[in-house]
């Protein structure tokens, strides 16, 4: 019988053989399914998606600086803006509120590219980028392709998509170091996510396509051009999706970006993190690892502005760390140590340890040991209590305990511990609040009798005058004046400044050490005589006493 004639006979038997072939398959294929996808369990994120930095802020909430192994910080989904939302899903998954989690185009497209070893496939959803980034593994396979699609589908079939959305905002990489929605406004526009405007938000959102080329806008001419162009196309999306009306459209800038990458003020503001990073650990009764790990945010004492204008001002007089060097001998250093404390209170509004935290991380305002020389003449044959009694016998002490004790002066007599820490909060929530610790350790008679000394200073020669220019902010300057020091004529070796009234206690140390004969020590040497270290002292103390009547 003809091949012809036996094919059109039997053709109906064939297609049904064909058919129920591709029926049995793909019940086979949805049946392997359903088994993995009830398999599928949704794993915990990985450790490193779930570590956080600490942050630190002055007492203003200006940011200081970080502690942590990644820049990285939780916030809740009701603290970032519903325009900043709407901007990453109109730049990330125009379809997220409504999907099923997956993309089965992207998926596709990501399976060949797989099997055919051509480029990475973007696409993904957002439900698919927060599985991939957080809660896999990095490698490029179609089995893990596979799994990152089942659990995407778990994910946005057993929660929210607020939880989903929450969860890559606050792990997905935005450049400049900043894993996270709260690291990343705060690297690129120095604001907390709830103060990023319209425009920020579709920078910030345009910028998750490529972070590392799009974190140099601002710096780098064809870089800010490019991402120009993608925000204008987010906004597009955003008000053709109807997330922003044409008005904001019409009224939106392009917005300035933070110097990428940053100056060097950062390093000499680790002298205050390092201080207020040991206090926060002991408080909250952890580990200073624990601490930076832990995802807190140190409201600290410090007044940002005025430690600024007191680091300028050591760096810009003649005869202070930076001009002095070369004039003291070979090998001599001189050093500055400046703390500021508010009396009867104890919060240091600043402290100033070195001229560079990476030459020297040592905090000589904490630690440094002056000699003490006449500064603690004015306490000579008056009853000291509490932390203050030890002092008739101290000859080296640290620029911060000789502040704490004129402080006290300030205050008729009452001692406040010196704090750096105000308030730590983690995820939003307060879990430490610090509150002044104080005590009496000066009668009031014996208060007034030290401020009379001090007034009249070591040699009776009075208030030493300190140039009106260097007092600008602070027309009658502070209560009492004092300065003082060890050795004198050419073999001055230290001086103190101390300048107090009821509103703050400002000490000044100015001393210089070299190479002592056994490796690794330093002992005293003497300060270079041009210009006058104590006209520095003097002029230093006024000028930052200026800065702290204008903050």
């Amino acid at each position: 019988m003809p091949f012809r004639t036996r094919f059109r006979r039997d053709r109906g038997r064939w297609l049904r053989r064909v058919l129920t072939a591709c029926l049995t398959s793909l019940a086979v294929v949805c049946g392997a399914v359903v088994v993995a996808y009830h398999l599928t369990e949704i794993p915990e994120p990985h450790p490193e998606t779930v570590v956080q930095s600490t942050v630190f802020v002055d007492a203003g909430g200006a940011y200081l600086g970080r502690r942590g192994p990644v820049d990285r910080q939780e916030v809740p989904l009701s603290e970032v803006p519903r325009h900043v939302q709407d901007a990453v899903i109109a730049a990330e998954n125009r379809s997220f509120r409504t999907d099923t989690g997956v993309s089965p185009r992207a998926v596709a497209r990501a399976a060949w590219a797989t099997v055919s070893g051509g480029a990475p496939q973007g696409g993904s959803t957002i439900t698919q980028q927060y599985v991939k980034n957080a809660l896999l593994s990095p490698e490029r396979s179609l089995s893990r392709k596979a799994r990152e699609a089942l659990i995407a589908v778990k994910l946005d079939r057993t929660r929210a998509k607020d939880e989903i959305l929450e969860g890559y905002l606050n792990t997905v990489y935005f450049g400049r170091g900043a894993a996270g929605v709260q690291a990343a406004a705060r690297n690129y526009f120095d604001v907390t996510p709830g103060k990023l405007t319209v425009s920020q938000g579709a920078a910030l959102a345009a910028i998750v396509n490529i972070p590392s080329y799009y974190e140099k806008a601002g710096s780098d001419p064809g870089v800010t051009v490019r991402l120009r162009h993608r925000w204008e196309w987010v906004l597009d999306a955003m008000e053709a999706g109807g997330s922003i009306s044409p008005a904001q459209r019409a009224a939106a800038r392009f917005p300035a970006f933070r110097f990428y990458p940053p100056g060097g003020t950062e390093g000499q503001r680790q002298y205050l993190i390092d201080v207020a990073a040991q206090e926060a650990a002991d408080r909250l009764g952890i580990t200073q690892d624990q601490l930076a790990r832990g995802g807190y945010t140190v409201h600290t004492t410090f007044d940002l502005a005025l430690q600024d204008a007191t680091a300028e001002s050591v760096k810009a007089r003649a005869g202070g760390a930076e001009g002095a060097e070369g004039r003291a001998g070979k090998g001599v250093r001189v050093h500055t140590a400046v703390v500021g404390i508010e009396p009867g209170d104890g919060a240091v509004r600043v402290l100033y340890g070195g001229a560079d935290y990476a030459r020297q991380p040592f905090n000589d305002a904490v630690s440094g040991s002056v000699e003490a020389g006449s500064v603690l003449d004015p306490f000579d044959g008056v009853r000291l209590g509490g932390p203050l009694r030890a002092l008739h016998g101290s000859t080296a002490p640290t620029p911060l305990r000789l502040a704490a004790a004129y402080a006290a002066v300030a205050a008729d007599g009452v001692y406040a511990t010196p704090r750096t820490v105000t308030r730590i909060t983690r995820e939003g929530r307060t879990v430490h609040t610090a509150r002044p610790e104080t005590r009496r350790v000066l009668e009031e008679k014996g208060a007034l009798a030290v401020s009379a000394r001090a007034r009249s200073g070591p040699d009776g020669r009075g208030v030493p005058s300190v140039p009106a220019a260097d007092r600008a902010g602070a027309d009658d300057g502070p209560g009492a004046l004092l300065t003082a020091g060890a050795g004198g004529g050419i073999a001055r070796r230290t001086v103190w400044t101390v300048g107090y009234d009821s509103r703050l206690t400002l000490a000044v140390a100015l001393f210089a050490d070299r190479p002592g004969a056994k490796k690794g020590t330093t002992v005293p040497a003497r300060l270079p005589d041009d210009p006058s270290p104590t006209a520095y002292a003097e002029e230093l103390t006024g000028a930052i006493w200026g800065f702290a009547g204008d903050t």
